[in-house]
């Protein structure tokens, strides 16, 4: 296989664009094993024509984009417009932040957040498995925590190859985990229900009750219904996909503890606010909620 081979990725709005700024969040945590940063590289696996391919991934400020090499892998495997999909999509690539940022200028909690990060996309999952089943390992526990049980959840279960001396890891597929009981996850120190609600989550998807397709072709009240429907799920579960995924802009986690814990320290607040102010606070975030709970996230580590 020609290792050389690259494929360039076009950025939307580059100059509100800093691959710095993305790295940080990439990194925000010693136990993620789904991708690396090193040296201003991400090293990633991604499935292409059912094969996994680890690919390394730079900014690119002449082409204006990002420059993806194939590093390991199958030629037969390649399809750059998958590749060039799937990596816009996860770093949000084809987002133009300038309504956001102007939007943003004006209000007092936001303003000083987007000029000191400024070009930081919305960070996304790329897998709607992923996705949901990651809501649901977060809740109500602590984040450090919800890393550790993720982290042996993909080690054990999803695809793994050593690649110059490195582990790399490809998130496990929903086929695989609709087979399992719940002991194999409660004995990860998942609980008795959310061991029991990813597995259901991962048959409906095997069944066809639960697809990307489906959502994909709902507006955003309908595909959080829709979402809430299953066991598992409630209004911050299916808020946090159509963010994270589905790219929803009005997607508002609103019970989440972080976006309290970051408003009540952007505003030098006392206490926690309640989730009735954190309500009156952002009823006007309108089609900017998600970049706006992303960046007040961002101002927490």
């Amino acid at each position: 296989m020609d290792r050389r081979r690259t494929i360039d990725i076009p950025v939307a709005d580059y100059g509100n664009f800093s691959f710095a700024e993305c790295l940080v969040f990439l990194s925000r945590s010693e136990k993620e094993c789904l991708h690396y940063v090193k040296d201003g590289i991400i090293q990633k696996m991604v499935v292409s024509n059912g094969y996994p391919l680890l690919v390394e991934i730079k900014d690119n400020p002449v082409g204006k984009g990002l420059k993806v090499t194939i590093a390991d892998g199958p030629d037969a495997s390649i399809s750059e417009s998958h590749i060039r999909s799937y990596i816009s999509h996860w770093l949000h690539l084809d987002a133009d932040l300038r309504p956001f940022y102007r939007f943003a200028e004006i209000d007092p909690v936001l303003a000083p957040l987007v000029k000191k990060y400024k070009g930081l996309r919305l960070i996304g999952i790329a897998d709607l498995f992923e996705a949901l089943t990651w809501s649901v390992t977060g809740q109500q526990i602590t984040l450090g925590f919800a890393y550790t049980l993720r982290q042996r959840f993909i080690q054990a279960f999803g695809y793994h190859a050593v690649i110059e001396g490195k582990d790399h890891y490809v998130y496990p597929h929903h086929s695989v985990i609709a087979a399992l009981d719940s002991e194999s996850l409660t004995a990860m120190q998942f609980s008795r229900s959310k061991a029991d609600y990813i597995i259901g989550l991962a048959k409906a998807m095997s069944d066809g009750l639960l697809t990307d397709k489906q959502l994909w072709e709902m507006d955003y009240q309908q595909a959080k219904a829709h979402l809430i429907s299953f066991r598992g799920i409630g209004n911050w579960s299916a808020n946090y996909v159509l963010m994270k995924y589905h790219r929803h802009h009005q997607a508002l986690p609103l019970e989440d503890a972080g976006l309290h814990n970051a408003l009540k320290q952007q505003m030098r607040l006392d206490a926690k606010p309640s989730l009735a102010s954190v309500r009156e606070y952002t009823q006007h975030w309108g089609e900017h909620a998600a970049y706006a709970t992303f960046y007040l996230w961002r101002s927490l580590y």
